[in-house]
This record gives structure tokens, C-alpha cells and sequence, in this order.
């Protein structure tokens, strides 16, 4: 049979106790399959009884078969349940509970389906489908079971489980559009079961139905492939009523717990032997505590059940050598298998492990449920196939995510290096065990990157299996392509911490690939093209390319953006933190004393444009001109993106009520949830930084106050287009001039929310908030010895208020002609508070969660903003 029809199976219905149907198997040479029909009746003694004796008694009767050989497990099928391999005691036991009506039974068994034995019960179904996923063999579902069809015990013969199956409320269920009385069986009326409330339709349309539920069962069962395959080990808490046992494969283990009784039970279980491990519900992936030496404590509602993965620590798991976890998938023919065939569940399940240790996943903090390959995209590159493969990954709380990640299959020695750079997602074997190579992010992969580059002008339609990744090209890049050796665009993957990846081809482009993909314009495409296409404004690097993934009457996903290169000496940040660290040089070893030399002649935002005194010229130096310069540009790139009133998407408008009061909704909203954060963790803060975090608990109702004032009158100014990230990070310094990058905005929020219009001002707070960072991470970082700090802390002060006042008289030199911000000086602090103290308290947020002892920063920003004594005042 194997020779002459390939994927076929021998399955034997042989109605005997286990070590007689055994025989089936042969030494694996006959039967693939055989049905285990002790174990039915035995389940629904079990869950009657409320005793796990039924259930253990028969599998521990049952014998070992062969290597690839597998038991087939069910519930109920088209005959009756049938009661030929149990005791006369138990048979006389079932037909009591189970069929007290005499026409309920036929020869040896009972005529009924799995809802209506179950007196229609939707937790003792669904612990009874539990029991069948999770024994084991392979499972096997009888029509109608997995919507809760009823019977009809009226029909003659077996006939009352063989009804048509129920696909709708329409004439005949769905099965059929003929006249009814034509039908081999007539449809289930019974009221509990009618087919008009009991159909696929009707629960397809319902994520709680009972078919849902079973769907979501099938699709763990999948997921984790040591319940079919994996030994069995029962547990033996002193609670009979508790079903509890291991199942386990190759370094995976699955704790399965079971409530067979009505009532709330609870059991301790012997666990001694994985001390250390941390179960992890399968269903919603909630931790529960970790085992110790000592019984494990559990509670269970009633009829209700466990599926409990038993993983390492997280600190274990981070010290494993590389390699390691990774998921083994097992292919016949060929490696593209993994991706586009059945064992891509393996796959997925290497993905799920793999995507939150790299940089760019976006969601650490969220516990994932599941991950599904929903495209791939086949595509060759020199002889070999690259997948550009998306990937969907669903939460146990909110939406779920689409990542971007092609996929290629190293061998060899290119495998191990794969291995070892922690770009592989998994392992591929043949079935005989030997090594095919890994899986592995392509993005790393020169070859595929020069490939993409050189696709992008053909503007072509790389199809999928529901929509196609296109490119586009402007003449720029077309140009350059025909004109530059092969030499001259050699791909290089940068290295940086970034929330995507990045390609430099020679000193010519860079590809920014996104990973997390929105529907919808990527900001950094839709502004990068505005800026490039239909303003003057040239402090920006051009974009020339991009690639997107498009579908039919959805919007397009944004997966790659190609700008031009810009020759550059390290980002504003780097060249910051050098201009502070030369700042207090010549502080130490210019001045005795710690006072700070001179007063400050009031705001930041005076009227009146400053002039330094000459100390601090002589200090900050250069910088100063350099803060003016960035000051300048920023005002020239929001003048460039509110100049196009034909254009919808940027055309400037004006502050309203109405959009006032959804600003102090924001704002607030924003600070109640830092605040709640900052409250649960101010305790274990560093004393130095617990008291100044206590103090601005304390201001809340001041932060409130000061949020309350956007709506207390009419601003004036426009709302445009922003950066919406902006920072010195995401300025590059060219040595004369700035250039500003990454127009994607933050990415933690949704795309909608990225491309809002909002005050200029918000970009003009998120710099100043950059300074505040330059100058006081100089005092965390170590760059300053201890016994300079206090002298330095008040010099700190002044570099940052000058250096802002500096931006500042720069920025509204330029814009305020163009009618962007507000007239009147107050409405310009009063919004330029409010966007310091946004930004501070999402910092806190990222602080707390990051880098606790670095929280002081934006705690102290908040302090002086509620005090008067920042930089903004």
C-alpha cells in the first residue's frame, strides 16, 4: 500500500481490548491506525462516577505500539456507544444513567449523541472534548458533535445519530434544497436541538459559540504536537475526582488537570521533579506561580480543565546557548515544506518563541497566544527560494499584530552562523532525522537585499496567496541602478537598536524595512514623499522606492521605504552628549566655586530674543549656534509640511472647542495611566529618586490643573502634520548642518493615531525633552566622576535652559510669520507645558518598565515644570 499510494493510511475497526486490537499494528508493517473503542465508554463513566479511576484503569491497560503507529480516539460516530468492552456491571451502569429510556438502546450500546448524553451541559462537553484532545492518539470529531447537535431517538435503527447535518436555518438545515419529505432522514425539530437554533451558521457568526470554542481546541491540539505523539504519566493526587497527567516529547511538556465533578475541587500534585518550571495555561498563556519541591496547589471550577505547559524559568531560557530551543521541523520532500505545507504549525510555533527576543518586536510586554503565517510571497534569488512572509501574532489582551519577516534556509556552515547571530527561527529535518539546515531571517541575507533593491523599478506584482507585494521607483533610483557598478551598492545590514531594519547599499541608499506592518500609509512614505515631491524643503533624506503588500479593497501595508544616503558624522544625539561632556570640562576646570555664574533673564519663551552672557558662550561654546541651527530647521520642516492647502492629508487646520476638549481628554487620560504605573512602583525606586517621585504623586491634581487650562480658552495656531517622534536621536549631524530622519512616528501607537495633525509644538517639546536628556545622562552614565556631580548639577541647569532658550528663539523666529503657532506668548507656554509634561510622563512609563534608575529624569522634569523651574517657563 505505501509503495503503490502514497499519504494513505490503514485504519482497523476492531471492536477489543486494547492488548487484542494491538495486533492491528503488527511491528508497525500492517495498520497505521486503530480504534480504541474501551476508552469511550470509560470517559463517560469517569466524568458520572466523578472518579479518575475509569480512565486510568484502561490506558494503563493499554499496551506500547510501534514507532509511527497511533491509537484513533473519539467520542461518538455514527453507530451507537458502544458497551461490548466493559464489565456487565458497568454496561447495566450506563444504560441507568445514560439511557433510562429503553429506546435509547440498541444491541450492546446507546443510541444517542455526545450534547444530549451530556444532558446538553456545555462544560461537561467541552471537558469531555478536553479528555479526547489531550489522551493519547488522534482524535476524531462525528459530524454535528462540534455545534451540539441533538438526536432522535424515535428513528428506527441507528438512525436517530445519522440526521443531516445542521449547516443552516433553511429549508432541510442546509443540506439540502430539495423537498423535504425526499430526505433519506428527516432534520432534528426537538426544540432544544432545532436545527434554526442549532447550525454552523449561526455559531460561525458567534466567537462564543460552541463551534468557536472547538475550533480554538483544534487549533491548540495543533499547536502542540506532544499530545498526539508524547508519553502519558499519570499523577495520583489524593482527590479521585481530579484527573491529572503529563504528556511529554522531546524536551515539551503539557500538565493536563481535570475536574471531573459538579463541584469546585482542588488537588496537590506531585511536581517535585520540575522544580523551577512555570506552567503556563495554553489557552490564554497566563503564568501561573512556578513549581517548587513542594505539592503544587491547584483549584479547579467545576467540570473544568487545564492544559498547562510546563516551561523554564525566563532566566534560564536567556541563558541557554543559542540554538537550542529552537523548533525542530520534520519535512518528506522539501524544505519549502516548512512554510507553505502542514508542518508549518512547527514553524509557527518557532516563530512564536523566536519574535519576542529580537529588537524590533514591539510587544514584549504582552503575552502572545498564538502566531499564524497568513502570506507568503515565493520569490528566487540566485537559485534560491526566499519567502516574503508575513505573520499574524494575536495577544491574550488586544488586536493582534502583522510582522514582516522573509524567510530563506541556510545550510551547513551558513546554518551554524545563523544559529549563532540569533537570526535562525528553526531547524529542518528529513524524516530520517537528518539535518536539512534552518530557517532563518533573510533580511540578513546581502543577496536578497541587493535583489530587492534591483526589483524596485520594475514596478512588479510579486503575487501571494491573497494579494500581491508591489514596488515603485522614482527616476533617482532608476538612474542610479543603471549607472553604479555592482560594487558601489553593496548591502550592508546595520547593527543599530532599531524598531525595524535597515540596509546601506554603499554610500548611495538606505532601505528601511518595515516589521510591524499597519494598514494603511506608513507615515514614512506618505511624509518622506510629501517632503521630497511638493515642497522645497531639502533637510530631509529624498525618498526614492518603496514596497508595499496590497489586497483587494483593503488598504495598502507599507513593508519597506529606499531613501537616499546622507553623508553624515553621527546622529544629534552622539554629537550632544559630546558638546555636554567639553561643557563640563571647561566648567571643572574653569570655575572653584559651584554656583551657577549668572542669572537667566526670565523665560525661555521671552519675548525678547536673548543674548548669552559671554561666560556662557565661552562655555557651551559652538553648541549654542548649533542649538539655533536645529531650532531653524525644525521651524523650516513644519513650515514645508503646513504649506499644502490642496492636499488634504496636510493642509493646516485650526484649534477648535471641540478639539481642545479631546486634548485634555488625551493629556489626561495619558497621565492617569503613567501616574497608576508610577504609584505601584515608587516603592522600589532608588531612595534618591522615591522621594522626587513621591512629590509628583502629590502634584496630580496640579499635572490635572495644568492639562484643564487647553480648554479654559481659544488657542490660536494651527494643527499640521508632525514629526511625531521627535528627538536628537532622530537628527543626523553632517558635520555644518542637521538632517531629519524617520517620519514613521512612535511606534507604539496605531497608525491612525501617528498621522493625526496636532500643534507643532508637540515636536518643538519632544527636543527639549531630548536636551533634558543630553545634559542630565552625563550625570548617570558615568561620564562624570561621582565627586563632580554636586558641583556640576547647577551648571547642568544652566546648559540646558540656554541651549533651549537658543532652540527656542531660533524656532519662533522662523515660524511665528507663517501663523503656525499661537499669537498671543501665553497660549504658546501654556501648550508648550502641556506637551513637555506628555512627553516626561510617557517617558516615566518607558522608564519604569526599562530603566527604573534612569526614571529620575523625567521625574525631575515634572517636578520642575509643576515648580516653575524648567527650561519652558
Amino acid at each position: 500500500v505505501d509503495r503503490k499510494y502514497q499519504d494513505r493510511m490503514l485504519l482497523a475497526e476492531a471492536n477489543q481490548w486494547p492488548d487484542d486490537a494491538v495486533a492491528y499494528f503488527g511491528e508497525g508493517d500492517e495498520c497505521h491506525m486503530a480504534f480504541h473503542f474501551p476508552v469511550m465508554p470509560r470517559l463517560f463513566m469517569g466524568i458520572h462516577t466523578e472518579d479518575r479511576f475509569p480512565v486510568v484503569d484502561i490506558l494503563e491497560q493499554t499496551p506500547p505500539i510501534p514507532d509511527g503507529a497511533q491509537w484513533a480516539v473519539f467520542l461518538r460516530n455514527h453507530d451507537e456507544l458502544t458497551l461490548e468492552m466493559v464489565t456487565d456491571e458497568d454496561r447495566d451502569y450506563m444504560y441507568r444513567v445514560y439511557a433510562r429510556d429503553p429506546r435509547a438502546r440498541i444491541n450492546l450500546g446507546i443510541r444517542r449523541r455526545l450534547a444530549p448524553l451530556m444532558g446538553n451541559n456545555r462544560r461537561k462537553i467541552e471537558l469531555m472534548n478536553s479528555l479526547l484532545f489531550s489522551l493519547p492518539g488522534t482524535p476524531i470529531l462525528y459530524y454535528g458533535d462540534e455545534i451540539g447537535m441533538g438526536d432522535n431517538i424515535y428513528l428506527g435503527d441507528r438512525n436517530g445519530v445519522r440526521t443531516p447535518m445542521q449547516w443552516s436555518a433553511d429549508r432541510n438545515a442546509g443540506f439540502s434544497r430539495s423537498n423535504p419529505q425526499r430526505l433519506f432522514l428527516p432534520v432534528i425539530i426537538d426544540p432544544e436541538y432545532h436545527f434554526e437554533a442549532v447550525n454552523v451558521e449561526a455559531q460561525q457568526h458567534n466567537p462564543q459559540s460552541f463551534l468557536w470554542w472547538m475550533k480554538r481546541l483544534i487549533a491548540q491540539r495543533k499547536r502542540y504536537p506532544v499530545l498526539g505523539t508524547g508519553t502519558i504519566e499519570f499523577l495520583q493526587p489524593e482527590n479521585r475526582k481530579v484527573l491529572a497527567f503529563l504528556r511529554e516529547s522531546e524536551g515539551e511538556r503539557l500538565l493536563v488537570v481535570a475536574n471531573l465533578s459538579r463541584f469546585v475541587q482542588c488537588a496537590d500534585l506531585d511536581l517535585a521533579r520540575f522544580d523551577g518550571s512555570v506552567p503556563v495555561e495554553v489557552f490564554g498563556q497566563t503564568r501561573f506561580p512556578a513549581v517548587t519541591k513542594d505539592p503544587y496547589f491547584l483549584t479547579l471550577a467545576p467540570h473544568t480543565f487545564y492544559w498547562l505547559a510546563l516551561e523554564e524559568a525566563a532566566e534560564e531560557a536567556e541563558l541557554a546557548p543559542a540554538g537550542t530551543r529552537l523548533a525542530v521541523v520534520t519535512v518528506a520532500g522539501t524544505w519549502e515544506e516548512a512554510i507553505e505545507g502542514t508542518p508549518a504549525e512547527r514553524l509557527e510555533r518557532g516563530l512564536m518563541r523566536w519574535l519576542p527576543q529580537r529588537r524590533w518586536f514591539g510587544a514584549k510586554a504582552r503575552d502572545i497566544l498564538g502566531v499564524r503565517i497568513v502570506e507568503t510571497v515565493r520569490v528566487e534569488v540566485a537559485k534560491e527560494s526566499i519567502y516574503l512572509t508575513l505573520i499574524q501574532v494575536s495577544y491574550t489582551e488586544g488586536d493582534p499584530d502583522v510582522y514582516f519577516v522573509p524567510l530563506g534556509l541556510a545550510t551547513a556552515e551558513a546554518a551554524e552562523e545563523q544559529v549563532e547571530r540569533g537570526t535562525a527561527v528553526a531547524r529542518i529535518r528529513w524524516k530520517d532525522g537528518s539535518e536539512v539546515g534552518v530557517v532563518y531571517d533573510a533580511v540578513t541575507h546581502s543577496g536578497f537585499c541587493r535583489w530587492l533593491l534591483d526589483t524596485l523599478p520594475s514596478r512588479r506584482r510579486l503575487r501571494g496567496r491573497d494579494g500581491a507585494v508591489t514596488t515603485t521607483a522614482l527616476k533617482a533610483l532608476r538612474d542610479a541602478l543603471k549607472q553604479s557598478a555592482p560594487a558601489d551598492l553593496e548591502p550592508t545590514l546595520l547593527g543599530l537598536e532599531q524598531s525595524n531594519s535597515s540596509v546601506v547599499f554603499g554610500s548611495t541608499f538606505v532601505m528601511k524595512l518595515f516589521r510591524r506592518l499597519d494598514e494603511g500609509l506608513s507615515p514614512e512614505l506618505e511624509v518622506g514623499r510629501f517632503l521630497t515631491t511638493r515642497t522645497a524643503f531639502r533637510h530631509v533624506p529624498a525618498v526614492v522606492g518603496s514596497v508595499e503588500y496590497r489586497r483587494v479593497d483593503q488598504e495598502p501595508l507599507t513593508m519597506g521605504v529606499v531613501h537616499t544616503f546622507v553623508p553624515n558624522e553621527g546622529d544629534a544625539w552622539r554629537y550632544t552628549l559630546d558638546a555636554v561632556d567639553h561643557y563640563f570640562e571647561r566648567v571643572l576646570t574653569g570655575t572653584a566655586d559651584g554656583g551657577a555664574p549668572v542669572e537667566r533673564p526670565g523665560s525661555v519663551l521671552s519675548v525678547d530674543v536673548a543674548e548669552y552672557p559671554p561666560v556662557i558662550g565661552e562655555m557651551v561654546g559652538i553648541y549654542l549656534e548649533s542649538a539655533r541651527l536645529l531650532g531653524q530647521r525644525t521651524a523650516e520642516l513644519h513650515v514645508a509640511l503646513g504649506s499644502r492647502d490642496d492636499d488634504p492629508a496636510f493642509a493646516p487646520e485650526p484649534f477648535t472647542g471641540l478639539y481642545q476638549r479631546s486634548l485634555y481628554q488625551s493629556l489626561r487620560s495619558k497621565a492617569e495611566l503613567s501616574l497608576t504605573l508610577l504609584g505601584k512602583r515608587v516603592r522600589s525606586l532608588p531612595p534618591d529618586v522615591r522621594g522626587i517621585g513621591e512629590a509628583v504623586l502629590n502634584g496630580r491634581d496640579a499635572i490635572m490643573t495644568r492639562f484643564r487650562t487647553v480648554t479654559q480658552r481659544q488657542l490660536t495656531g494651527m494643527r499640521i502634520r508632525c514629526h511625531g517622534d521627535y528627538h536628537l536621536g532622530q537628527v543626523l549631524y553632517t558635520g555644518r548642518d542637521f538632517v531629519i530622519l524617520d517620519f514613521e512616528g512612535e511606534p507604539a501607537l496605531s497608525l491612525g493615531q501617528r498621522r493625526l495633525k496636532r500643534s507643532p509644538l508637540v515636536d518643538v517639546a519632544g527636543m527639549l525633552r531630548s536636551f533634558d536628556y543630553a545634559a542630565e545622562s552625563a550625570l548617570l552614565d558615568g561620564r562624570v566622576r561621582p565627586e563632580d556631580v554636586e558641583t556640576l548639577k547647577p551648571w547642568m541647569d544652566e546648559w540646558r535652559y540656554w541651549v533651549s532658550r537658543s532652540f527656542l528663539d531660533a524656532y519662533r523666529e522662523t515660524a511665528a510669520p507663517t501663523g503656525l503657532l499661537p499669537r498671543n506668548v501665553e497660549d504658546v507656554r501654556l501648550l508648550l507645558e502641556c506637551y513637555q509634561l506628555e512627553k516626561a510622563l510617557y517617558e516615566v512609563t518607558y522608564e519604569l518598565n526599562h530603566r527604573p534608575s534612569w526614571s529620575r529624569i523625567p521625574l525631575r522634569g515634572i517636578r520642575d515644570l509643576l515648580q516653575g523651574r524648567s527650561g519652558a517657563t
